[in-house]
């Protein structure tokens, strides 16, 4: 289930949430073959694609969940409507599965989310966003497996405790180590919500000071809260958890932006 809009104090507030964005999937491993992973390729007709990992959860889709529009429903290009023909070839998006003609699907970019070893020939619009999630997954990717520090609340506990955050390796679970461990499955967060921090003195946005998840627990109906706050010093820890903060709003940022492709 999808959700986004505005949580929290006004924009002029000293310390307000921005854009929340339900979670419904998460982000892939990035695939380089074989040799770099050690999982199979799927061997089917088509561009070569790794076997995901069972259980393995995804940004936002499933690998290879899109159904291509069949060659006979689409006499015409879905861009530009050339009519094809011996000349003009037609050519699946790899990531949309529309037709389109060469022109309009001359684009061959990496396309980890779904699998692909090699990139893969996509429309313009499917590039773009692409383009996006390659940054992710060559960045804040190995930002959120590295994890932070932060001061993590417990539903309505009122004492925060001292915990590394990180995404397991795996990539199905938030870690947290402190005095005690606890794993929040990734499958199970329904939304995220970041806490900004006032402006800085010469203008522009509000940095990410904090983070809510929101989530259900095994055999219980209700939804439990996590609270993440970077501490309030200027020490290397903290710069660590804001671009760790920075990396989880991404995550988030793409999966709403990839919610009506």
């Amino acid at each position: 289930m999808w959700g986004c809009g505005w949580a929290g104090p006004g924009r002029g507030s000293a310390r307000s949430a921005v854009k929340t964005c339900t979670w419904p999937g998460g982000v892939a491993s990035p695939g380089h073959g074989r040799g770099a992973v050690g999982r199979p390729l799927d061997t089917r007709p088509g561009p070569a694609t790794e076997i995901p990992r069972p259980g393995a959860w995804l940004l936002g889709s499933p690998a290879r969940v899109l159904t291509d529009v069949g060659f006979s429903q689409c006499p015409r290009c879905m861009q530009c409507d050339a009519k094809f023909d011996f000349i003009t070839r037609k050519h699946h998006c790899r990531r949309c599965g529309k037709c389109f003609c060469d022109r309009c699907c001359s684009q061959k970019v990496a396309l980890r989310r779904m699998c692909f070893v090699d990139p893969v020939r996509q429309c313009a619009a499917c590039a773009l966003v692409s383009h996006k999630e390659a940054e992710f997954y060559d960045k804040q990717l190995k930002v959120l497996l590295s994890g932070a520090t932060f001061l993590v609340t417990f539903g309505n506990a009122e004492k925060a405790e001292t915990m590394v955050c990180r995404l397991s390796s795996n990539q199905r679970y938030l870690f947290l180590d402190g005095d005690r461990h606890h794993e929040v499955e990734i499958a199970r967060v329904c939304s995220v919500h970041t806490l900004t921090e006032g402006f800085p003195p010469g203008g522009g946005s509000a940095r990410a000071a904090g983070m809510c998840l929101q989530y259900t627990v095994p055999g219980e109906a209700r939804v439990t809260q996590l609270k993440l706050t970077a501490a309030e010093d200027s020490s290397a820890s903290r710069r660590q958890a804001l671009a760790w903060l920075a990396a989880m709003h991404k995550a988030a940022k793409l999966l709403y932006e990839s919610r009506d492709q």
